[in-house]
């Protein structure tokens, strides 16, 4: 008889310690990187799909299909923009703290490293983790909950970050970016966690057409998204690892935390380094060689709570509570009215016109500001809205209401000299969904 996961661990209980590749998948691992031999369900680049057959992206030796992707989604406006934009913590200045830009990063790596042991696309698996949140306003799931309700109470439809992230891909900075790509964008997040992950079926632009649309008309479609391949899959799977210990991590130096004693495992661990290995070590030992993303029960049972215990203990504790929220869902409200007023009435000296019309016409090479205004205005706004970072949110919400009595002061990096303690109310950060 095997030994079971817990077995591995040789640990006592609530003490888990580092699991290993089984030796036989190992082996295998080992004899298949020597032959040059890779996964039956790995997406081979030959097979990809793009909107318009442009020669400038046929792979070459040198760039082959999906680093295109890559080198296309890195160099893309947008892009700048993850490094000021909330992953946990907002209303923070602190260097320390992660940000939404190398929140896509731990999850490229992550991913790349299960991908290149299951022996999968690597470069698809990084392309589609850098462009996954591209979509995403600033102040975290938070700030995309405020944004979904102005939008859905003026048109009835829904904003979603994952959904969004594929409309800057694909519409609002068109650089053909693959099928492959987007829909592994689109699919990276949708329901919890689940043991096992089985591969959707979008194989044309007119199901993931079709999909996005769903998105935004009926709210539980989200819910039944799944990757249409084995690398998107991945990707889906490593962020919800990247982001465990990770916030952890940041909960102890922000002081919202005073150790990881106060979390529970069996199996994953508690602290950041435990989780990334166990998870990974787990997944790879029960996917290996399959047409599915699968844990063990022991493991996913062990994810599920981390999850809840994160929510209980940091996100639901320490986040977006009483007047701060609310003063923020207001500003969130309050832009969105003034900003749709200005398009529908064509105040050109508008920030909207000055800066989000005019720079995304200039950078996005096929939108000008005569057919772009010709989209819905609640649209235009969302567009806008998402792109901003927090600090860009703020400024703009204190240059169009200067005074405004709706002002959230930030913990900056010498609040401590001034007697502000770790737990200020001001320390606020993303309490919802974290998918």
């Amino acid at each position: 008889m095997e030994p079971s996961v817990t077995d591995q661990l040789q640990q006592k209980p609530g003490n888990p310690g580092y699991l290993q590749l089984d030796a036989a998948v190992a082996a295998h691992i080992e004899a298949d990187r020597a032959s040059g031999t890779v996964s039956p369900y790995r997406f081979d680049d030959a097979l990809v799909l793009r909107r318009e057959d442009n020669p400038h992206d046929v792979a070459t030796l040198t760039r082959s299909a999906f680093s295109r992707d890559i080198e296309k989604i890195i160099n893309m406006p947008a892009y700048n923009r993850y490094a000021d934009k909330t992953q946990v913590f907002s209303f923070v200045e602190n260097d320390d703290i992660s940000r939404r830009g190398l929140h896509v990063q731990l999850v490229s790596r992550i991913a790349r490293n299960i991908g290149s042991l299951l022996g999968l696309n690597t470069e698809l698996i990084e392309a589609i983790a850098l462009g996954h949140d591209l979509g995403h306003t600033p102040f975290g799931h938070a700030g995309e909950r405020f944004l979904s309700q102005s939008y859905h109470a003026r048109t009835g439809r829904y904003f979603n970050h994952n959904v969004h992230s594929v409309r800057v891909l694909d519409q609002l900075y068109k650089r053909n970016i693959s099928l492959q790509t987007l829909d592994g964008v689109l699919c990276h997040n949708g329901e919890f966690a689940q043991q096992v992950l089985q591969m959707g079926d979008t194989r044309d632009f007119a199901t993931l057409d079709a999909l996005v649309d769903a998105c935004n008309t009926n709210e539980l479609t989200i819910k039944t998204l799944r990757p249409s391949t084995l690398e998107g899959c991945v990707v889906r799977v490593s962020d919800m690892i990247a982001y465990l210990g990770k916030d952890r991590q940041d909960a102890l130096d922000m002081g919202v935390l005073d150790s990881l004693d106060m979390f529970d495992s069996a199996v994953i661990g508690t602290n950041n380094a435990q989780i990334i290995n166990n998870l990974t070590v787990d997944i790879v030992n029960n996917s290996y060689g399959k047409d599915h993303i699968c844990m063990s029960r022991a493991v996913y049972d062990d994810l599920v709570l981390a999850k809840r215990q994160n929510y209980e203990i940091i996100y639901n504790r320490e986040g977006m509570i009483g007047d701060t929220s609310n003063v923020v869902e207001e500003m969130f409200e309050q832009l969105y009215d003034k900003l749709l007023a200005d398009v529908v009435s064509g105040n050109e000296a508008s920030p909207v016109f000055q800066h989000h019309i005019a720079r995304l016409s200039s950078k996005s090479r096929t939108i000008s500001p005569e057919t772009y205004l010709q989209t819905d205005p609640n649209q235009i706004i969302v567009d806008y809205m998402a792109s901003m970072t927090d600090s860009y949110f703020m400024a703009l919400h204190e240059h169009l209401f200067p005074r405004s009595n709706l002002v959230v002061f930030a913990r900056d990096y010498c609040s401590d000299l001034a007697g502000i303690t770790p737990r200020s109310q001001h320390a606020v950060h993303d309490c919802a969904d974290k998918d």
